[in-house]
């Protein structure tokens, strides 16, 4: 009780507090979250956006003091907004990063995600997504799986739900003791497409961000799973964190009304979602064709410039060290990786498997 005493003073620079041993931070648009033992050590959930790394280093020298590493590094899932500053801060740590099996092909260098539709949600943030970064990244050396328990690597009090939709293999958190749930973009707090709600952050319960949702049928069972945790806090991967009667009732509300509120009316995976295995992207319905105007796009450009400045302004404080090329460290996640198997980039496909979508 004493160090989260402490914690709780502390930390108030950059983070936020979400429950007893719960801080999280917010990464331009997205959130991270730094989880506390009652012994000092502590996990980190994502990693936020491109540049974000000092911002997390100062956060957590704030909660945790100078020096105090992770036991490891946690991640709901593998998008781009949610693995900005993991490759760089598992090498500077020299910590493992636990993910689901059907996130590895995205952090391994082997698949692209199905690619985001900016037709449906009608936002700034879904008009750009286009943009958004699309290649998968390698961390192979630091990867590992989420244990098949559902325990949760240095945080004995918690365990994982597996909740696709969003993607395939998105995880969330919850500790049972008090009832909160890192939940990720199962479900999110704020409109997940819109910027103005980025800057406002009006507390709401919504489904999972439109634009990158894959699975819809996923998707509303990962949220009714959720839901019948009956959690008391709910911090999620975007908007603030939530918690009582309201939030457990607009959580509720958003089951019983999912596919009126949280599906698109039309859109590239509404009506077939995209396949996927734990080699990557197999298939993906097609695109719409002309679904966003071009007045839209540029809309989305703009908005995308003025975050690009924010993360610039980010990387300038400090500079990042991204040559990983050098590293020679043997492969230690619990899952063997073939060193033989066909890469399937954005560039490259295998006999089953193909990124070649527009």
């Amino acid at each position: 009780m004493e160090t989260t005493e402490r914690h709780s003073q502390t930390g108030r620079k950059h983070s936020f507090p979400v429950a007893p041993g719960v801080w999280g931070l917010k990464t331009i648009f997205v959130n991270l979250y730094f989880v506390a033992e009652p012994d000092g050590s502590w996990v980190l959930v994502d990693t936020g956006v491109y540049g974000a790394a000092p911002k997390i280093k100062e956060a957590a020298a704030e909660l945790f003091g100078h020096g105090n590493k992770p036991r490891c590094i946690l991640l709901t899932h593998g998008h781009f907004d949610h693995i900005g500053a993991v490759k760089e801060l598992a090498s500077e740590w020299d910590v493992p990063v636990y993910a689901h099996p059907l996130e590895l092909p995205y952090l391994t260098g082997r698949s692209a995600y199905p690619p985001p539709d900016p037709s449906v949600g009608g936002g700034g943030m879904a008009y750009m997504s286009f943009l958004y970064p699309k290649k998968p990244i390698d961390i192979t050396s630091y990867v590992e799986l989420l244990p098949e328990d559902g325990s949760v690597p240095g945080l004995p009090g918690w365990h994982w739900l597996h909740t696709p939709g969003h993607t395939a293999g998105h995880v969330s958190f919850f500790r049972e003791q008090d009832r909160v749930l890192l939940a990720g973009d199962a479900f999110i707090t704020r409109h997940g497409e819109s910027v103005m709600a980025v800057m406002t952050q009006k507390k709401h319960v919504y489904g999972p961000p439109k634009y990158y949702t894959s699975d819809w049928a996923e998707a509303y069972r990962s949220v009714e799973k959720l839901a019948d945790l009956n959690p008391a806090v709910a911090a999620t991967g975007h908007g603030m964190p939530m918690r009582g009667p309201n939030m457990q009732f607009q959580l509720e509300d958003l089951v019983r009304n999912f596919w009126e509120v949280a599906v698109p009316t039309h859109g590239r995976y509404v009506q077939a979602p995209a396949i996927t295995d734990e080699a990557g992207v197999v298939s993906v319905p097609p695109a719409p064709s002309n679904s966003v105007p071009k007045v839209m796009l540029a809309a989305g450009v703009v908005a995308l410039a003025g975050a690009a400045i924010l993360t610039m302004r980010s990387k300038n404080n400090k500079k990042r060290t991204d040559n990983l090329q050098g590293i020679n460290r043997p492969y230690s996640h619990n899952r063997p990786v073939s060193d033989t198997a066909p890469a399937t980039g954005a560039d490259h496909d295998g006999p089953e498997h193909t990124n070649n979508y527009p």
